[in-house]
């Protein structure tokens, strides 16, 4: 990829990866909705969205690049999640800022050139988020691992049957996983809630849960910043549901339950039932969402 960037030292960029930012997909390290993750790369918050190549220059410099050609960097990302080579090499006049660092981490560096590291002379660079520690990005990575794993974590809430006898911890009420590389999520006691048959309580006891259902109910009558709830696909016609507010994340199956991660409890996933209302308010956040293109 050919750059014309007074900033970049060498010509080109190797391409190690690249993903989405658009409305309805966006690094979850960068904020609870698409006018904030766009905010935390200096991007006006154009509708129409970016791709995000992040790459090493030639002398080995790590650089995030944002190009307008959406469809392009979308093309590539699909072809490789289906295991196929694809070139990503967007034109010049499609770049729209380089940027010193990467906000994500890569365990990847490109062949032939130095280790990679941050440029100097340059801005405060972009990093990933500290690991061993709690904070809102993790609450959203752990969050969106929830959503990507959604039938995995379904199935650590889902009791043993009445008669299997005291099953030992992780193995009913409770249960431990690694959503992310960097941040350990465990399910908390609210999860006894659950039931043989695979439901949930259809209240959690957790005071802050209430407060953030009540803040979702807010967003059906006064909508969020774009992208604050984003709908995707589930198979069986369902749809997976992920909203973030100040504070906390919420991922929620249409024909199913809901979890709830907060700030305030670290490493905490807290099933939330089914119950008679829940229906409803995934109905009406699934229609007001936004969804990939």
């Amino acid at each position: 990829m050919a750059l014309t960037e007074g900033a970049i030292d060498e010509d080109s960029l190797y391409v190690l990866t690249a993903v989405l930012l658009t409305p309805a997909q966006f690094p979850a390290v960068l904020g609870d909705d698409f006018p904030q993750a766009c905010a935390a790369l200096g991007l006006p918050p154009d509708e129409n969205g970016y791709g995000l190549v992040l790459g090493q220059d030639g002398a080995g410099a790590r650089w995030t690049v944002a190009v307008d050609d959406v469809s392009l960097v979308a093309v590539a990302i699909a072809a490789w999640d289906c295991g196929m080579e694809q070139e990503l090499s967007p034109p010049d006049r499609s770049v729209v800022a380089a940027l010193p660092g990467w906000p994500l981490a890569l365990a990847v560096a490109a062949p032939g050139v130095p280790e990679p590291h941050d440029p100097e002379g340059q801005a405060e660079p972009l990093a990933p988020p500290e690991t061993g520690v709690w904070g809102p990005a993790q609450r959203r990575l752990g969050a969106d691992e929830v959503a990507t794993q959604w039938t995995v974590w379904r199935a650590r809430f889902d009791a043993p049957a009445p008669d299997a006898g005291p099953q030992p911890e992780g193995e009913g009420g409770r249960a431990s996983a690694e959503p992310h590389p960097e941040v350990e999520v465990e399910a908390n006691g609210a999860a006894d809630g659950v039931t043989a048959e695979g439901g949930a309580r259809p209240e959690s006891p957790d005071p802050e849960v209430h407060d953030v259902l009540a803040e979702l109910h807010g967003y059906l009558e006064q909508p969020p910043p774009t992208g604050r709830v984003r709908s995707s696909f589930a198979p069986g016609g369902a749809r997976i549901l992920r909203a973030d507010g100040p504070g906390w994340s919420f991922v929620a199956r249409t024909d199913d339950m809901a979890f709830v991660l907060l700030d305030e409890a670290p490493g905490t996933v807290i099933p939330v039932g089914r119950g008679p209302e829940l229906p409803g308010l995934l109905t009406a956040l699934d229609a007001m969402a936004v969804r990939p293109a």
